[in-house]
């Protein structure tokens, strides 16, 4: 007999009327992910909806690419691409209006720029230089953040405030699946629970966290399930499917604007390339891993839906790729342009009001490049 059986364990009885607080069923995700095209639903999508979606994919790619190139020409620090995952990108800018927030991780630059932020403005803090490049208010994007799942809770701060004014605003915050592992995630989908906030959580699952397969991450059925835990709904998504996601998203997008509180989406999808370009994927991957996911590409999947029904031709798929070529061509141009630093920006924006010992840092710098510029006189 062990211990414990000699001492009884304890058991404790639920009172008669324990009754769960929120019945799972309504919350638990699709059983398969959710797919529309090669579904009988593809039919029933806007043809103008598939033909945009399609551009904005072809525009990623090439966008994708571009930045990848110039992080090899020494113009970009980092670049960490999404190639594989335009999708999820494109899916997750377009399902929200104007009036929305858009909360970013540091690969979701496609989604930033298919939200309307500048293509090189977006690759700003990528290049080292500022914090962000653009203007969060002017358009609705928060800045890339480089910390795993750091995003979440300001996402749902936002709404949460949002709300409280009256505002009719939707948070829509993306992560990774290696982000499902921060305390920040658990902290964000909790609060954003508790308190009915309007956001959509969108995980991009891409298989790997760096290195880290999704096995060793979670030994959940699936993200998604995470969802039943927090008491909102769960999604699950064919991350490739790019009318899917879309319409997955823009159904939660309304959820949590009617006063339907959070959702968290799971997209399952692929990062075709590697990390970034500081990453070796042939350690931890490969090539047949690859491939079979080549082979569920989100352009060629829409490509043949949109031949199919009639909806493209030959010279639309030129005439879109000519359009993502001037696209790269721009970028290309004004990227190989050098910028124009000032030192002293890096006492800018730190405190409204600047405290002693920066006010005295900021004089003894702007002393010192006097000097070398009397010097070189």
């Amino acid at each position: 007999m062990t211990v414990m059986e000699q001492r009884g364990a304890y058991r404790p009885t639920p009172p008669p009327a324990w009754q769960p607080r929120t019945d799972p069923a309504p919350l638990l995700p699709d059983p398969e992910p959710y797919r529309v095209l090669g579904t009988e639903a593809a039919a029933r999508t806007d043809p103008e909806l598939l033909l945009t979606l399609h551009a904005q994919l072809v525009r990623g790619r090439r966008y994708n690419a571009q930045a990848t190139a110039l992080t090899k020409q020494g113009r970009l620090a980092v670049y960490p691409s999404s190639t594989g995952q335009e999708a999820c990108q494109v899916a997750a800018a377009l399902a929200l209006q104007e009036r929305d927030w858009l909360f970013p991780s540091y690969r979701d630059t496609l989604a930033v720029v298919a939200r309307g932020v500048d293509p090189v403005q977006a690759l700003t803090l990528l290049r080292g230089d500022w914090h962000t490049g653009y203007d969060p208010y002017e358009h609705r994007v928060a800045p890339l953040s480089t910390p795993l799942a750091t995003q979440l809770p300001h996402a749902v701060g936002l709404a949460h405030a949002a709300r409280l004014k009256g505002d009719d605003v939707v948070a829509l915050a993306m992560v990774g699946d290696g982000g499902t592992s921060e305390g920040d995630f658990h902290e964000a989908l909790n609060f954003a629970a508790v308190w009915q906030a309007p956001v959509v959580f969108l995980v991009q699952n891409n298989g790997f966290a760096i290195s880290v397969p999704l096995a060793k991450q979670t030994a959940a059925p699936s993200l998604a399930h995470k969802a039943v835990g927090y008491g909102m709904p769960g999604r699950l998504v064919d991350g490739n499917d790019a009318v899917a996601v879309h319409q997955v998203l823009a159904d939660a997008v309304r959820h949590a604007r009617a006063g339907g509180g959070p959702t968290l989406v799971e997209a399952v999808t692929y990062r075709i390339d590697a990390h970034t370009n500081a990453d070796d994927a042939t350690r931890y991957r490969g090539d047949t891993e690859v491939e079979a996911w080549r082979a569920h590409d989100p352009i060629m999947l829409l490509e043949r839906e949109l031949t199919g029904r009639g909806l493209l031709d030959e010279d639309g798929i030129r005439a879109v790729r000519e359009d993502a070529e001037a696209l790269a061509a721009d970028l290309r141009a004004r990227m190989n342009q050098d910028p124009v630093l000032d030192p002293m920006d890096l006492f800018a924006h730190v405190y409204a009001e600047p405290t002693p010992q920066l006010l005295e840092q900021r004089a003894q710098l702007s002393a010192e490049l006097e000097a070398e510029r009397e010097g070189a006189q």
